[in-house]
């Protein structure tokens, strides 16, 4: 990668030349500064390093890039962007990413903090922007997810004070969020009417060239710039929703990165809470959840992705942000966002979500779809699209509408999907099976198609694994979804196109009961961390994956089992307990509970 191309990668915004040829000269910078500089000699004793080829700096962070055009004939590279290192660290205070690129092709050595072994980023193959790097020392801003909430709360307030109804806020503040991106001009001088036309122009220019643009169009203008209520706003209180949008979310977002919070599933987990009762039971993923999933089906740049209830767009979000990451030219970051990632959604109103979703995150949104799942993934595979991952979240209670009728007339008198959404993983993998795909799925599912009560949902158990492997089902924990849905959910996952009975192959299962979220008042679940400030939920999934890729058996948490489909798909079923780990306290509890089930019942009642 030439220089040129290194400093638009990272941001020319943040390249922090001092010499006219494009260079940093530190004893420049210090004399600027008043200082000393003092000369680190190299080792051979001939002279001493003193002008570094390329340096960014953004939020007390500073790059620090010495470029070479053949790695291999200087020995003494790491020697120099040390002394680098040390001259930044005697003029500021700032954390430091330190790197050596090659300009001959795209091999780059990245270290934090110090030029050691243990500090080097092995991991790092790509040129990353600025924000990015800014993010590995301090997630304050993209991933302090109580603060995210914490905002998105108040903005729900803000917008209920404004007349904006419960069903267009998501959409709405998606749509004000993309604007404002992409540059958005606004003020109280303008007119209400002016401003939605400004909106409306930078959607149809990102939007060129989309499948079905009009449609897209259409639904957006229709829903959220032609709503009245957005269209008889004051301009000075739509103004103070754009200024809160714009100052306390949008420094949220981080396209470029896959821990970025996913911000509209956010806002429609948050604002689904205040819809009626007959919107209850739409699950929406957690992002954490979403992540998780899409890291254990090993997404990557050659992933082809559907998610055939895609809700948000939170799995197609999480998913192309994995697979850009794995991206190394901007041929194959277009590959993916043209034809790696599909989604279809039923309802037109959360359709128009996902679009917006896609887009804010860095386009990708071509190939969503809006209508039955059941005619729409039949006619992606007739066009040549083969899937290597699946990932979904598919309807606990669909209705007839949103079955094939031959399906929903084996119910009886059922008015809701008796399978609890097994029917919508079995219709996936019969596609993929009849058209020769092989790949992976991960699919989250109410804990009854584990246990398999009920003769319809054992009869398909027991279809799925003649064609397809049980590879692991993990446990989640059980207020998973709050503050939507109350079900409890498991994560299935399974190997394509290979039956489970020949691949001789035991189940993994996990207990993951505990993902280090904690439900708060008025935030619904939050993110915990150690006295030192960590996640305590990054540490929790490096255990799941971890365990899961090694498939160890851990007492009280992890076991392997061979299973058949008439058989508990739960950990539950053949997990041994951890007695060691148990206290008074828990035993106290669980007949603390128990009595209070026995009064709850009315099994047992004051005399």
């Amino acid at each position: 990668m030439e220089r040129i191309e290194i400093i638009d990668a990272v941001g020319r915004e943040y390249h922090t030349s001092n010499i006219e040829n494009g260079e940093y000269s530190y004893p420049k910078a210090f004399k600027e500064k008043g200082l000393a500089f003092e000369q680190i000699q190299k080792k051979s004793g001939k002279g001493s390093w003193q002008f570094l080829d390329i340096r960014f700096e953004l939020n007390g962070v500073s790059l620090l890039i010495e470029t070479k055009n053949n790695l291999d004939k200087w020995p003494t590279v790491e020697e120099q962007i040390a002394a680098y290192v040390e001259y930044e660290k005697r003029l500021t205070s700032n954390k430091i990413i330190a790197m050596i690129a090659n300009t001959d092709d795209d091999r780059i050595t990245v270290w934090k903090s110090e030029i050691e072994d243990g500090r080097r980023l092995r991991n790092e193959e790509v040129i990353r922007t600025m924000p990015e790097y800014v993010e590995m020392f301090d997630a304050k801003h993209t991933n302090n997810k109580e603060e995210v909430m914490r905002n998105t709360y108040q903005l729900n307030e803000l917008l209920h004070r404004h007349g904006i109804g419960e069903k267009l806020r998501s959409q709405f503040v998606g749509t004000c969020l993309l604007a404002i991106k992409n540059g958005l001009v606004y003020d109280r001088k303008m007119k209400t009417a002016q401003i939605i036309e400004g909106i409306r122009t930078i959607l149809e220019d990102l939007l060129e060239g989309s499948l079905k643009k009009a449609e897209k169009l259409t639904l957006i203008n229709k829903r959220v710039l032609d709503n009245q209520a957005v269209r008889d706003m004051d301009s000075e209180n739509l103004c103070i929703i754009l200024d809160f949008i714009k100052n306390r979310i949008y420094p949220f977002i981080n396209d470029k990165s896959t821990a970025g919070q996913d911000l509209l599933n956010l806002f429609f987990i948050t604002f689904n809470k205040y819809v009626g009762k007959s919107d209850k039971n739409q699950a929406f993923t957690p992002d954490h959840i979403t992540d998780f999933m899409a890291k254990i089906c090993s997404v990557n740049r050659n992933s082809v992705v559907l998610d055939m209830s895609c809700g948000s767009g939170s799995f197609l979000v999480r998913a192309m942000t994995q697979a850009l990451a794995d991206c190394r030219t901007k041929a194959e970051e277009d590959e993916v966002k043209k034809n790696h990632i599909y989604g279809v959604e039923y309802d037109e109103l959360v359709y128009g979500l996902a679009t917006t979703n896609m887009l804010i995150h860095g386009d990708g949104n071509s190939n969503i779809v809006q209508g039955s799942c059941f005619e729409k993934v039949p006619r992606f595979i007739a066009d040549g699209v083969r899937f290597n991952v699946v990932l979904m979240n598919p309807p606990y209670n669909a209705m007839a509408k949103q079955v094939p009728k031959e399906y929903s007339k084996t119910w009886g008198k059922n008015k809701q999907d008796p399978s609890k959404g097994l029917y919508f993983v079995k219709f996936i993998l019969d596609q993929m099976n009849r058209n020769g795909m092989q790949g992976r799925l991960a699919v989250l599912l109410p804990m009854a198609c584990a246990i398999g009560n009920s003769s319809l949902i054992s009869q398909m158990k027991v279809e799925i694994l003649k064609n397809n492997t049980l590879d692991a089902v993990f446990s989640l924990p059980d207020d998973i979804f709050y503050p939507g849905a109350s079900a409890c959910a498991c994560c299935m996952v399974f190997d394509v196109g290979t039956p489970h009975k020949t691949s001789n192959r035991e189940t993994f299962f996990a207990y993951c009961k505990d993902d280090g979220f904690k439900k708060r008042k008025n935030l619904g679940r939050v993110e915990q961390q150690d006295e030192n400030g960590h996640s305590l939920w990054t540490l929790i999934e490096k255990k799941w994956i971890d365990t899961y890729r090694n498939r160890d058996v851990i007492l009280g948490f992890s076991v392997r089992h061979m299973v058949t489909g008439d058989d508990e798909w739960l950990c539950e079923a053949y997990m041994e307990t951890d007695y060691s780990t148990l206290m008074e306290n828990d035993f106290q509890q669980t007949v603390n509970d128990y009595l209070a089930y026995l009064v709850k019942t009315g099994a047992v009642y004051e005399n």
